[in-house]
């Protein structure tokens, strides 16, 4: 039952923010949306106001918005999609994931401004020890302080890294203190790909730092960029093959917003985030159907200085609804086996 409430809250306020995007966007060059929808399905209430009807539907999975003269045949609706200009036309396809890089920001900026940030503690007491790790086999806990590696006293987390890396995965001596009593515990350091260095699983501990406007400001710019650039550099490993595509689709999204659910609403609320830009970025992507496609055939227009025939664009828009369905259905799949 969380899974099933975290996925409606989460589906539909992603979803339903990205159309918001496109609707206001619509509205501001001045064409006809319509219709704006919360929800599918059938109809539980509706309002009209300046031609456009506004609609709350059964199903809360997100919302939708009818712009005129989108669709093959209307493209001569007046106040349509066709008959904008192409800036205008680029504006409504870009807004919606602009709404999306949006809403990762404003919720990552409210998290900082009410729930501070976390900072590491430079002091060699250990916080989290990661399972499977040197650190976990050789049985060091959460709170012990290291007073030594290798006969290496330490006066601060930084000394962990360095005496570690001199050592070059050798064992090590590590001498801690445990409560009232001084432990010995012999420590095999592990190369890590990754990180390109040897380690024994092991972070610092944290405490919250509250923020002020100003500096919340900044921390969600900087962890929207962070996570967009880790986006894309996945994107492109996968691409270049260097690493293997790992997709989920809706109910492994819902199983995981369940569990992140159950860890408090500010974790809910950063899973959103995460998945707003997710969404943005994969929106982007030169595929018909999606935004990036779209976009890309407004650009194809405007180089040839003329609309594409409405023949040629319904097979490219069933290329690309085909492409997603066949995505959407393996992920389905693979999270039902999995």
């Amino acid at each position: 039952m969380t899974a099933l409430l975290a996925g409606i809250i989460v589906f539909g306020v992603l979803i339903s923010v990205h159309e918001l995007g496109h609707f206001l966007m619509a509205k501001a060059v001045g064409m006809k949306v319509e219709e704006f929808a919360i929800g599918f399905g059938p109809r539980l209430y509706q309002t009209e106001d300046k031609g456009t009807k506004y609609s709350l539907r059964l199903i809360p999975m997100g919302g939708y918005n009818r712009i005129a003269g989108m669709e093959p045949g209307e493209e001569d609706t007046p106040d349509g999609f066709a008959t904008k200009p192409i800036w205008a036309r680029m504006l409504v396809i870009l807004a919606g994931v602009t709404m999306n890089f949006v809403l990762s920001f404003v919720i990552f900026f409210g998290l900082f401004f009410v729930t501070g940030m976390d900072v590491p503690v430079n002091e060699p007491v250990l916080g989290r020890i990661s399972a499977g790790q040197p650190a976990a086999e050789a049985g060091l806990l959460e709170g012990d302080r290291i007073l030594s590696i290798g006969g290496t006293e330490l006066k601060e987390w930084n000394d962990i890294r360095s005496v570690i890396d001199k050592g070059q995965g050798k064992r090590v001596t590590v001498v801690i203190r445990r409560g009232d009593r001084e432990l010995t515990k012999e420590v095999v350091p592990r190369f890590i790909p990754e990180a390109k260095r040897y380690m024994i699983g092991v972070s610092p501990r944290f405490e919250k730092k509250e923020l002020g406007l100003g500096d919340s400001l900044k921390y969600a710019a900087m962890a929207e960029k962070r996570i967009t650039v880790g986006m894309l550099d996945g994107l492109r490993q996968i691409v270049t093959r260097k690493a293997s595509a790992e997709l989920t689709g809706p109910i492994g999204v819902a199983q995981m917003a369940g569990s992140v659910a159950e860890e408090g609403m500010a974790s809910l609320m950063s899973f959103i985030a995460f998945l707003s830009l997710n969404l943005a970025i994969l929106n982007l992507l030169p595929v018909p159907a999606l935004d990036g496609g779209q976009f890309l055939i407004l650009v194809a227009e405007g180089l040839l200085g003329h609309t594409l025939k409405p023949r040629m664009k319904m097979g490219i828009q069933a290329v690309g609804v085909a492409f997603i369905l066949a995505l959407t259905l393996y992920a389905t799949i693979h999270d039902i086996m999995r």
